[in-house]
């Protein structure tokens, strides 16, 4: 009873039922906010700290912001959401305010993207068959997934696409630039249960045995240690998880190790499955999608007592 009197009593309170709305939407750090509801960032705080105190908002560091999101266990912030109404004139103010900001930062880390070179898209770039390997990533999961990763996330296209298909996504990303797109668009779409942050593939900042499902898209190849990459997703992959690998197969393009920095001339399924091997997963099956280059998806499973068996 203590913890849910704590709740309503964060939530109650104009402000913070404002800031619950918006961060139900996507996730915002404390500047936009600032700039959303027009008031102190010290007074905003407190409210934040509050609902994260209550359990109602999650705060996710990155660098010197923090972002926060409803998260999708706080079914008391769902709850006192969907009473709130649709056409309350400063919850519509709020949102009309919102829309204009993601639009601006998603302006400004274009123009930064531009600056830096890398306003590209590496599957169209390299001429590869990109609604092909949509269909083969489709193809390989479950109807329903639970919780996803996506490492190397990107702008968050895969996220998007798989948004039906998944109760909760994440994704991570080195990038700041990327991850500015990337919620940009999710906010955009009305994607509130799926999430990006900022996360090195090496270290992620996540629980063991946390996600249902796994992704690394076009992701190993510009990696300086893949079998440690796949041991970090094999170590947050459930018990009889997924994890969906897509990548290039070996080639004699060695152009694409110069001009589009990759550290590796693709991978043979020998390579993969023995690096799959020492995560604890097992490769259930593999498939080449053709074009311009070979692309190959390897499909793993993690290893239970029992064995387990996914259809697809």
């Amino acid at each position: 009873m203590d913890e849910l009197l704590a709740q309503l009593r964060a939530a109650a309170e104009p402000t913070r039922l404002r800031l619950l709305a918006l961060c139900a939407r996507g996730a915002w750090c404390v500047s936009d906010l600032v700039a959303i509801l027009g008031q102190s960032q010290p007074r905003l705080s407190r409210h934040l700290k509050l609902l994260v105190e209550g359990g109602l908002l999650v705060r996710t560091p990155e660098g010197a912001n923090a972002w926060f999101q409803v998260p999708s266990e706080a079914d008391l912030a769902r709850q006192i959401l969907a009473r709130l109404p649709e056409d309350d004139p400063l919850l519509a103010a709020d949102r009309r305010a919102a829309a204009r900001l993601a639009a601006e930062r998603a302006r400004v880390a274009s123009e930064s993207f531009r600056r830096h070179g890398a306003d590209w898209d590496e599957v169209r770039a390299l001429g590869l068959p990109g609604a092909e390997i949509e269909a083969a990533l489709l193809g390989a999961l479950p109807a329903r997934v639970g919780r996803l990763l996506d490492i190397g996330c990107g702008t968050g296209g895969l996220l998007e696409m798989l948004a039906s298909r998944i109760e909760e996504g994440v994704g991570v990303d080195a990038s700041r630039d990327m991850l500015a797109l990337a919620r940009t668009r999710l906010v955009e779409h009305g994607h509130a249960h799926l999430t990006v942050r900022q996360a090195d593939m090496y270290r992620l900042p996540l629980a063991d045995a946390s996600f249902d499902a796994v992704t690394l898209q076009m992701v190993l190849h510009y990696a300086e240690d893949p079998a440690a990459a796949l041991a970090e997703a094999g170590r947050v992959l459930k018990p009889g998880g997924v994890m969906l690998i897509v990548d290039l197969a070996p080639h004699q393009r060695a152009d694409l190790l110069g001009a589009h920095a990759h550290r590796w001339p693709g991978f043979d399924d020998a390579e993969i499955a023995g690096w799959l091997g020492a995560t604890g997963c097992a490769t259930a099956r593999s498939e080449t999608i053709p074009g311009a280059l070979p692309v190959r998806l390897w499909v793993a499973e993690r290893k239970t007592q029992h064995a387990t068996v996914l259809s697809y």
